[in-house]
């Protein structure tokens, strides 16, 4: 009988085991690694994103209101009587003013108004564009505005031009005559501004006086004689902000519009110094011309996808966040704003203690694969438990868990931290709006006084006689009670995307389309409102069963535009909604006790949802302190439920 040879190649048990464990662990081990780097890669590009926005949109607010401000002021001297009359000639009431709407709007050079028979009359505030500008126009010492007119000498005289300097308090310094080659009807400003679609904002021209570029916004005189007003507005001072709000040593950032031309950036000065041709206006570069890091790709994506937030590479594999803003303001002329920033550069502590930890990891991993195998399997439970904990108290969905305990001080540090966040987010959801601190939770703002204009749907409710009911009974009963009430108001309120702005008393102030925004909120409201009055029924039901009075509920709900915020002082807050809106919603409620009924609404709101609500008329009131009158109504129910309600009645009489 032969005997089989023996393999050549052999391997013990243990060591089959401790290669296995080995290879498992350091598979595992870099795995979660990858895993972990990819994680805060993520939370970085996450984090960079939501900053770029926020600065993006400080930016476009901040043109915005620049632009907005020109325009009220426009506005103001186009409705005043001297400039529709064109009565320019030695008029101090109008220096005084132009004067003063310079001096508050830090973009302004000069405001002026032209008129078709050629007259004419333009201040500027001559050192608002340095020495240079001065020295040109020969101002004397002490200048601070220019006066310029063209006006007729007499009824039928020529026109005749003076150029006088102001110090700042609208003396005269000196007065010589003006150029006479000056026609303000040729100007890009004057020229289309009284087509039906001219824009606000002019294409970006030459300056006369000064030779800076810029646009002029302007506004044709509707009433009186025919003319236009206007303001010079110094790209110079967009290049400043941004130049001021530039992110780390490479982030860029570009005012642009949609023809890819570049109307800002913070090196603008000295590429139009770099193009510049004497008395002519330089051709503005385009994105191409002044992209060095890959932004026109970023820009294409979020034109076609609409995205806000973009990422993309410069082409040498540095990656670059993004974030774009249009400028409301600017109306047909569709500026832009883009921030570009590095996501090395913006968080390169990260990224170079990212770099450290992994280095040190994998050293670990490979010099005590037993301790790692240990303390990594007690690390990544103690985490996961602890994210999916933080995935809770984000999403809202409290939970008893205990502390968690961990031998490893930094674990339990974060435990003890994550407890402390969970009573605290969950104390604060109690006394604030859940969905305003939802929103500050997902998007990182800090809480601040100020609000913004916005269309809310308001609800008031209060309880019929509730003090005669309530002043005798036990205190603790009265409040157990009604908080039993408002918890059932409440979770209506909140399932039909509404915000609990307060308790008053026994009254709930609620809203819609606030902090978040929902276009049919005039819809969730009343389908809450009814839902309200069911859930206050079947309390009701309980109520009595339990020998406490019933609480029999009076809404009043109406729907307009709202100032809505935070209110208060730096170190207490309150968000609620202010205006005549608010007061109307109030009144309605209030209005129930009239006319004996249990909702009422206002036309506002019949008007929006009428096709899916059905109404009664009620009355037609003039409201206190309001100065026109506001149809009313009482809200019945679904157009949906009287259908069926009057299929009903059809079918208990058979033909």
């Amino acid at each position: 009988m032969t005997v089989p040879a023996r393999s050549r190649f052999r391997i013990g048990f243990r060591t089959s085991i401790i290669a296995l464990f080995v290879g498992v662990v350091l598979t595992v081990g870099l795995a979660l690694v990858y895993l972990s780097f990819s994680r805060v890669n993520t939370i970085i590009r996450t984090a960079a994103s939501s900053y770029l926005s926020v600065v993006a949109q400080a930016a476009t607010d901040r043109i915005d209101a620049q632009l907005k401000s020109v325009h009220d002021n426009l506005d103001i001297l186009r409705g005043i009587t001297s400039v529709q009359s064109a009565e320019l000639k030695n008029n101090p009431r109008l220096n005084i003013l132009l004067a003063s709407m310079l001096r508050n709007n830090k973009q302004l050079f000069s405001l002026y108004m032209g008129y078709e028979d050629g007259s004419f009359l333009e201040m500027d505030l001559i050192d608002r564009t340095g020495a240079g500008v001065k020295a040109r126009f020969g101002a004397p010492d002490g200048a601070r505005f220019r006066l310029f007119t063209i006006v007729k000498a007499g009824d039928f005289g020529p026109l005749q031009t003076t150029t006088s300097y102001l110090d700042d308090a609208l003396r005269p310094l000196a007065s010589l005559p003006g150029p006479v080659d000056f026609d303000p009807r040729v100007r890009p400003w004057y020229r289309g501004a009284f087509e039906p679609n001219a824009s606000l904002l002019t294409e970006p021209y030459i300056f006369y006086q000064t030779g800076d570029i810029g646009y002029t916004l302007r506004m044709p005189i509707v009433e009186g004689q025919r003319g236009v007003v206007a303001g010079d507005i110094l790209l110079s001072e967009a290049e400043a902000m941004l130049r001021k709000q530039q992110l780390g040593h490479s982030g860029v950032a570009y005012l642009f519009d949609d023809a890819d031309r570049v109307l800002a950036h913070p090196e603008m000065s000295r590429w139009l110094e770099a193009t510049s041709v004497p008395n002519k206006l330089s051709e503005l570069p385009r994105l191409s011309d002044v992209d060095t890091i890959g932004a026109t790709a970023a820009i294409k994506a979020w034109r076609q996808t609409g995205v806000e937030q973009q990422f993309f590479d410069d082409g040498t594999g540095r990656a670059y966040a993004a974030a774009f803003r249009p400028v409301e303001m600017a109306g047909s002329a569709n500026l832009r704003v883009g921030f570009f920033a590095p996501l090395d550069e913006f968080y390169a502590e990260i990224e170079q203690e990212k770099r450290t930890l992994f280095i040190l990891a994998f050293c670990f991993v490979i010099a005590a694969v037993p301790i790692a195998f240990w303390i990594g399997n007690k690390l990544s439970l103690s985490l996961r438990i602890l994210a999916r904990e933080v995935d809770r108290i984000q999403n809202f969905r409290f939970s008893s868990m205990p502390q968690l305990r961990s031998p490893i001080r930094e674990i339990d540090d974060l435990g003890r931290s994550v407890f402390t966040m969970r009573t605290l987010v969950q104390t604060f959801s109690n006394f604030v709006p859940k969905r305003l601190v939802q929103q500050l939770v997902e998007t990182g703002t800090a809480m601040q006084l100020g609000g913004e204009r916005r269309e809310a749907t308001i609800l008031f409710t209060d309880v019929e006689n509730f003090t005669g009911m309530t002043e005798n009974e036990d205190p603790t009963r009265v409040m157990l009670y009604t908080s039993r009430y408002f918890a059932a108001i409440s979770d209506v309120i909140a399932t039909h995307q509404g915000t609990v702005d307060k308790y008053i008393g026994d009254a709930v102030m609620g809203l819609w389309n606030a902090p978040v925004e929902h276009t049919n909120h005039v819809a969730q409201a009343c389908a809450a409102v009814l839902d309200c009055v069911e859930a206050n029924r079947k309390l009701n039901e309980e109520f009595e069963r339990e020998g406490w009075p019933v609480y029999r509920t009076r809404f009043g709900l109406h729907v307009g535009d709202v100032m809505i915020g935070n209110i208060g002082s730096p170190d207490r807050m309150n968000y609620t909604a202010l205006g005549a809106t608010v007061n109307l919603a109030s009144r309605l409620e209030t209005l129930n006790k009239d006319y004996g009924t249990s909702v009422l609404v206002s036309e506002a709101v019949k008007e929006r949802v009428d096709s899916l609500f059905l109404f009664r008329s009620v009355a037609r009131i003039k409201p206190k302190g309001f100065a026109a009158e506001v149809q009313i109504y009482e809200l019945l129910g679904t157009r949906d439920q009287h259908s069926v309600a009057a299929s009903d009645r059809h079918a208990n009489f058979p033909v």
